[in-house]
């Protein structure tokens, strides 16, 4: 299907396509009004779409500049450079900790793109997330009508990351003429669906996930004014997703900065939240859980996290009462078993100036 033709029926009718992926899933998106002749008109494009793809060499040759030139233009800033080099140091030898290089990608040929999709963007292993206007019997007919044309080869496709391999540590310092140091900490620990899912969760609000109210903010920033933000999140993905940790300070208090976060982590994994910020993280996360699914967009990715990692449907339904539920004892104990300060990556971008 030509390619100007294909945006012209999609902008005939008010629709929106789009693409994402991440280190486990990768797939496309379509967003169209919800009157039958409207949203017809979109469907059957974008299945034409899904299905026939022509991957013509001009766009091809394109989107390969475009990546390229985003390589290049992200290895001058300071966060995407801590980031890239986190998860390699985290991952080495595994797909997660692969990042595109303009070299990598310059290898790419169209063939290689072609032959991608055909074993990959499969009828059988497609999760197919709807949120609109329509009843169940509607989408379920229209999820059909969306794949109905996409090929199901037959065998298995060994597409698992597999196993990630024991974190090793290590600290890595990069030079760089930005004016302040961007530190990140990282280590593999959690998995979607994993039962320490919603200790580590509550325990993260207290830690650094909870911002102003958060440990860290008060130690580091408010006590000793060493970083205006300081953070800390889990990612969990398909194997064991990383916990990470970071945050920016002038160059000249980089190690003073580095050693306080370290010693409220080691702190927190040893003895855990006090009862008063455990229920402080409760109230802040079930009670801010609607702004989660504010949106049909959020619920969209919520329900599609949903289907392609297999969680429980009562998932949403459940999610404050699963977060009030969780104790003193449980966070102590998932803190203390799945994080280990001592396997922390840690990469400095804009290190003091040294070798």
């Amino acid at each position: 299907i030509d390619e100007a033709e294909l945006g012209r029926r999609f902008a005939d009718v008010g629709a929106e396509t789009g693409a994402r992926f991440d280190r486990d899933r990768a797939g496309a998106t379509l967003r169209t009004l919800s009157a039958s002749r409207e949203r017809n008109a979109a469907v059957e494009a974008f299945a034409e779409m899904l299905s026939f793809p022509a991957f013509p060499q001009a766009a091809f040759g394109r989107e390969k500049a475009r990546l390229t030139a985003s390589i290049r233009e992200a290895e001058t800033r300071p966060n995407q450079i801590a980031e890239r080099r986190v998860w390699a140091m985290m991952y080495p030898a595994h797909p997660y900790g692969a990042s595109p290089t303009p070299e990598s990608v310059a290898t790419i040929e169209r063939a290689d793109i072609v032959g991608f999709y055909r074993a990959h963007y499969r009828a059988d292993r497609a999760v197919v997330t709807i949120v609109g206007d329509l009843s169940r019997d509607e989408a379920g007919a229209l999820a059909a009508r969306l794949t109905a044309r996409i090929e199901s080869p037959g065998g298995e496709v060994a597409d698992s990351p597999g196993p990630v391999p024991a974190a090793a540590g290590g600290m890595l310092k990069l030079a760089h003429p930005a004016g302040q140091s961007h530190v990140l900490l990282g280590l593999p620990v959690l998995s979607r669906g994993d039962s320490d899912y919603f200790p580590l969760l509550v325990g993260n609000y207290v830690l650094g996930g909870g911002g102003f109210v958060s440990r860290l903010y008060r130690e580091v920033r408010e006590k000793r004014g060493y970083a205006y933000s300081v953070h800390t999140y889990f990612l969990p993905l398909k194997q064991p997703g990383p916990f990470l940790l970071g945050l920016q300070t002038r160059k000249d208090q980089t190690g003073e900065a580095l050693a306080a976060a370290r010693r409220v982590l080691d702190e927190f994994v040893a003895r855990g939240p006090t009862a008063a910020e455990l229920k402080a993280a409760k109230s802040g996360l079930a009670g801010g859980f609607a702004l989660r699914i504010d949106s049909n967009r959020k619920i969209l990715d919520q329900v599609a996290l949903i289907g392609y990692y297999g969680l429980s449907l009562g998932w949403l339904d459940e999610f404050p009462a699963r977060v009030r539920r969780v104790t003193l004892a449980e966070v102590k104990n998932a803190f203390a078993r799945r994080v280990e300060p001592s396997r922390f990556a840690t990469v400095i971008v804009g290190a003091p100036e040294e070798k």
